[in-house]
């Protein structure tokens, strides 16, 4: 019972994860056990997953500066193994407390051992208790390529965690880790795993997904080194997702006195990425201040089309389908409907775009309609402006 407690009520861990890749998984039933959750950007999917995060252990060799998990860190510790996670877990799964699991570990006697144990309870749950549910395994630093394999063959995702943008800030957080040969190595070895062998697949006949994590603020990184870092990930290494972890002081580590990060600054983090990954936008196209930061007081995607688009509006029945997702208010999926709307009338007034679900007003200021701005349009955007590179 206590190892279930700890799993469902004691771990501060234990939340949503966002998982906007990962598709529909039907049972017998035909109702979901995994379903994409809601994304940064307000879209909602089907389900909200409940996702179980899990510890084999609370003990760590590391000394990562910001964790409260950290070796020099006095409190006390707990180690389960493979099968009483695995069994905990199935009990709280069969009861719908939760949908899916992320297994993850302090790092004991090596991350080669560790990754050893997480191995074994994913195999446990997947082969012993027939699980068929999404599960998250994290790769620990120091896994050789075997054990990358296995896990892959097990997981719906894999995550290697960067915690830094880059070798100089990762210094600062976690000092025991090499950026290179630690974090990079792996998230290069399995993209060219996935790219050069298309035809064997992991786990319900598909790779997992590879996403990794960022800890934001207490390395003194700037948001345009995030998002040149983002950028890399998503293209280069083709990342599914890269998750901004706000700070959060922890008593009793170096890094306690540093100030936690704001809630909106990992927002604005998470809608620039999404531009990146989703909506062609270079690290270029993102609007910084003078320190490199984001505005904390708006989208991104919003101070772009006010600096670019404010005098060049968009005609929404000629613009290609890219330039129409540079308008803000305007998404994959409503900018495939005015695509299609197109193909047999014109658009012509603002209602035929409210029918097709695009209900936002943040589009009026930057759009034409036969080469038209409507007449409250114009007193609407003086309303709605101000200078997007200074803050309010």
């Amino acid at each position: 019972m206590d190892i279930i407690c700890d799993l469902v009520f004691n771990n501060p861990y234990n939340n949503l994860e966002i998982s906007d890749d990962i598709e529909l998984y039907y049972t017998n039933q035909n109702s979901p056990v995994i379903a994409p959750n809601s994304t940064a950007t307000g879209q909602r999917s089907q389900k909200i997953k409940k996702l179980t995060k899990s510890l084999l252990s609370t003990s760590c060799e590391n000394n990562c500066n910001y964790c409260p998990f950290r070796a020099n860190r006095d409190f006390r510790r707990k180690t389960y193994t493979p099968d009483e996670i695995a069994k905990a877990f199935m009990s709280i799964y069969q009861h719908e407390i939760s949908d899916g699991i992320f297994l993850s570990s302090g790092i004991i006697n090596g991350g080669s051992k560790t990754q050893d144990k997480l191995i074994e309870t994913a195999e446990i749950l997947r082969i012993k208790y027939n699980f068929q549910g999404y599960l998250h395994l994290k790769i620990m630093p120091g896994a050789n390529t075997s054990q990358l394999d296995r896990s892959i063959e097990l997981a719906d995702r894999v995550s290697v965690n960067l915690e830094a943008p880059n070798n100089q800030r990762l210094k600062i957080l976690a000092p025991n880790k090499q950026f290179s040969k630690d974090l990079i190595t792996p998230i290069k070895w399995l993209n060219d795993r996935f790219k050069n062998d298309p035809y064997k697949k992991g786990w319900k006949n598909r790779w997992p997904s590879l996403v990794t994590q960022l800890v934001i603020g207490p390395a003194g990184e700037s948001d345009k080194e995030v998002i040149l870092a983002s950028h890399e990930l998503i293209n280069h290494y083709h990342l599914a997702r890269i998750y901004y972890s706000k700070f959060v002081p922890q008593k009793n580590t170096p890094l306690y006195l540093s100030p936690p990060t704001s809630s909106k600054r990992t927002l604005r983090l998470y809608q620039a990425s999404f531009l990146l990954r989703d909506y062609h936008y270079s690290p270029n196209d993102i609007i910084y201040d003078k320190y490199d930061n984001i505005s904390l007081y708006e989208d991104p995607k919003l101070t772009w089309a006010k600096i670019n688009l404010i005098n060049n509006p968009v005609e929404i029945n000629k613009a290609p389908f890219n330039q129409l997702l540079r308008i803000p208010g305007i998404g994959i999926h409503g900018a495939k409907m005015i695509v299609q709307q197109r193909k047999n009338n014109s658009i012509k007034k603002i209602e035929d775009l409210k029918n097709m679900g695009i209900t936002s007003n943040q589009f009026l200021p930057f759009i034409l309609l036969s080469g038209k701005r409507l007449e409250y349009q114009l007193s609407f955007s003086n309303r709605y402006f101000q200078d997007p590179t200074q803050d309010v």
